[in-house]
């Protein structure tokens, strides 16, 4: 069993159909987990179902609650700095929603510790197109999303757009998490755009990405354009700002 604290961090949304299953799913892992859930005042009960599971794993499950949708960026950040206060070793981003495997966790993990990687990210474009259940437009959307944002920033990461991660505690400390402007998807390539500028060592594991078969799609137009416009904006800010560790 591994000494180092390991923290999931899993934003809800209306997840009353998943989250019990997520949580069980997770604490089921070989290697020690943790989980947060960041609740954004669920309107079906999902932080209900949250308390009662709390009860069951009081040493391994815990919760903030937020007023109102915030977006997906503000509860990562929120549950960085929670992570960062109470010293955990490896901070994971995983959705409620079963599209990423609670497996592959450990590989995450594992590319941490085996592979000295300072981010570990779950690729579904590392080896092909690797996704299950997706209509035709959305896997090219995604798909040639990551291709925009390589150009744009000259990342060589594969899925750019990917919301499967593990950080090392260091990245996270380094990063300014008050200056990350872009809060929707886009503060997923935000997230990777800034971990590679600061020299980190950036893994890519292969994953099996299976679309939700419970609850509904947090995905809109809106949330696209921002990472669209979001990334050209944050290339040319990078100009100006100096990146040491």
């Amino acid at each position: 069993m591994t000494k180092d604290k390991n923290l999931v961090i899993i934003p809800t949304y209306n997840e009353r159909e998943n989250i019990d299953a997520i949580i069980k799913a997770v604490f089921s892992q070989p290697t020690r987990f943790e989980i947060l859930i960041i609740d954004d005042g669920s309107p079906d009960g999902t932080a209900s179902i949250v308390k009662g599971l709390q009860k069951e794993f009081p040493e391994r499950l815990h919760m903030v609650e937020r007023a109102g949708n915030l977006g997906l960026g503000t509860a990562y950040i929120t549950g960085f700095k929670w992570a960062l206060e109470r010293d955990y070793d490896f901070i994971f981003e995983m959705d409620a929603d079963f599209s990423h495997d609670p497996k592959d966790l450990n590989q995450l993990y594992d590319a941490c510790v085996d592979q000295n990687a300072d981010l570990a990210i779950g690729s579904r474009y590392k080896s092909g197109v690797n996704v299950v259940n997706w209509p035709m437009g959305r896997v090219l959307m995604s798909y040639f999303a990551s291709v925009y944002v390589r150009v744009v920033t000259g990342m060589k990461i594969m899925d750019t757009t990917a919301g499967f991660k593990c950080y090392r505690r260091k990245v996270l400390e380094t990063i300014k998490l008050d200056k990350v402007k872009l809060i929707g998807y886009g503060f997923q390539i935000e997230m990777k755009f800034s971990t590679w500028k600061y020299g980190f060592k950036v893994v890519e594991v292969p994953i099996i990405f299976t679309d939700r078969k419970q609850g509904t799609s947090k995905m809109s137009g809106g949330i696209f354009n921002e990472a669209l416009w979001g990334v050209i904006k944050m290339k040319i800010s990078s100009f100006f700002k100096k990146y040491e560790v």
